[in-house]
């Protein structure tokens, strides 16, 4: 497929501007790429690729590995304790990773691990060195996907989660857009159980959301993410000029082909 001109890679500034991204960053959460949702890896990978195909540079910020970890270790849950969160981690990486490329081979795209922590991002040379690796792997045609680094990582120094990961990934490669994944199709004024909850479909840059309430998102027990996370992240990505849509995993392709679905978060003007 012919790749896209520089004049087709126009700036992100609403969700029909995503099929022309330069550059494209996708967050996938825990729940959805594991346990009972493995198979939306296959369909993500599709949408992935589909980007890719048209010239977008593609990075893919994914949870999963401690989730995936889990059968593997006996485990039932998300254990509470650090060292065997990390066991998970370690395991369950190399699984999800394999599981990722066995969908992209279909597609003829090689992915890269990349493993990061807070404190690489805080540290200017450990960034630099991020950002140059992460540029030529996207320069080789090569699909990075980015983790937290859990098997090193320790509560003080953690991400938190991984939609704040995504950010900064984000922010670090200067991505024209940021597409944050999980269960539920789009962001609401309360949580979406609760009566009177109603989807939030656009947020002006600098809104504040007034008398939102933001309640958990994604299957309790396995991610560590909401809609707060959500939404700090989003505000993070956007503050540095990269739009920022909420959607559901299940309808990555719809967004990525710039569908009007979920919610959009209006980036500031960039210098």
């Amino acid at each position: 497929m012919t790749e896209a001109t520089d004049t087709d890679l126009l700036p992100v500034r609403s969700r029909a501007d995503i099929p022309r991204a330069r550059r494209l960053v996708v967050k996938v959460g825990s729940s959805s790429v594991s346990g009972p949702n493995v198979e939306q890896i296959g369909p993500l990978v599709d949408a992935l690729a589909s980007a890719y195909g048209r010239g977008t540079e593609v990075v893919l910020v994914s949870s999963g590995a401690i989730a995936t970890g889990f059968p593997f270790l006996g485990l039932e849950g998300r254990p509470d304790d650090l060292a065997t969160q990390q066991a998970a981690a370690a395991t369950g990486q190399n699984v999800l990773m394999f599981r990722y490329q066995n969908e992209l081979d279909r597609h003829g795209v090689v992915a890269a691990q990349i493993l990061l922590t807070a404190g690489d991002l805080q540290n200017p040379t450990h960034r630099v060195n991020a950002q140059r690796a992460i540029d030529r792997l996207l320069a080789l045609r090569v699909l990075p996907i980015v983790n937290e680094n859990d098997t090193v990582a320790t509560h003080e120094i953690r991400f938190g989660d991984n939609d704040r990961l995504a950010a900064l990934v984000a922010r670090l490669l200067g991505a024209d857009a940021l597409v944050l994944l999980s269960d539920v199709e789009s962001l609401y004024t309360k949580p979406p159980q609760q009566p009177g909850a109603v989807p939030i479909t656009h947020v002006p840059y600098g809104d504040e959301l007034a008398g939102v309430t933001f309640g958990s998102i994604g299957a309790a027990g396995v991610g560590t993410g909401g809609a707060g996370t959500k939404v700090a992240a989003a505000r993070l990505a956007a503050d540095a000029g990269t739009s920022v849509l909420v959607t559901a995993t299940s309808l990555v392709a719809d967004a990525l082909a710039g569908a009007e679905i979920g919610t959009w978060f209006e980036a500031a003007p960039r210098r």
